[in-house]
């Protein structure tokens, strides 16, 4: 995409602000909107169709995890959601993830990471460092877990994978981005996200972080 359109919702006017001033300095990035709560935002998708929405947790009214619901459940739009938040909490991080969240910033982040994170979801890649990968595997990847997020019989989705395209989800398993996996596998960018596009595809998953449990879950990572 030449411009990554992105929509700003926080409850908070001068945080608004504060994102806007850093994010409008970026030659491909463009503030297309901004939404005070979980409700408008729902409808500022729907109407802006932003690339990414920096979606903060706790507003009044409908809070971000259910409007992140939403907006991931809405066919017509395609929007990215990067959870922005205060609060460092495994249970804000795993609702975020399991309602279809992208990513998952915290607010004490520095500009360039703030910058960075929306380039990453822009390009569909997944905001989560390799210590909250761990954390998240733990929480959903145990067969007997009661909030696993994938089913506990033998994923027979997984046999159509190609040998290359088991090599780019075992990557994708350690926190890799694509720029990283194509280093590693010595191949274009283009073509690792053409791998990791068919394997959602096949495995039926909604984004790389779903993806990454469901091969540890299953015992391929």
């Amino acid at each position: 995409m030449s411009e990554i359109r992105v929509l700003l919702v926080d409850d908070h006017a001068m945080m608004r602000a504060g994102f806007r001033t850093i994010l409008s300095l970026e030659d491909d990035i463009a503030v297309v909107g901004e939404a005070a709560n979980g409700a408008e935002a729902v409808a500022a998708a729907s109407a802006l169709d932003p690339h990414v929405i920096c979606m903060d947790v706790q507003m009044p009214g409908m809070d971000g995890l259910e409007a992140t619901r939403r907006i991931v459940a809405d066919a017509t739009t395609d929007a990215a959601v990067l959870i922005v938040t205060t609060f460092d909490r495994d249970d804000y991080l795993f609702e975020a993830l399991s309602a279809g969240a992208s990513g998952f910033l915290l607010k004490n982040a520095g500009p360039e990471e703030l910058v960075s994170a929306v380039r990453i979801v822009a390009g569909g890649d997944a905001l989560l460092a390799p210590e909250v990968t761990r954390r998240v595997i733990e929480r959903f990847a145990a067969p007997d877990s009661a909030n696993a997020s994938a089913p506990t019989t033998p994923l027979p989705l997984l046999e159509p994978l190609t040998e290359r395209e088991t090599e780019v989800l075992r990557l994708m398993s350690e926190a890799l981005s694509n720029a990283e996996i194509a280093a590693r596998l010595f191949i274009g960018e283009a073509t690792v996200k053409t791998h990791v596009s068919n394997v959602l595809q096949k495995l039926g998953a909604r984004d790389r972080v779903q993806a990454v449990v469901l091969a540890h879950r299953h015992g391929l990572a």
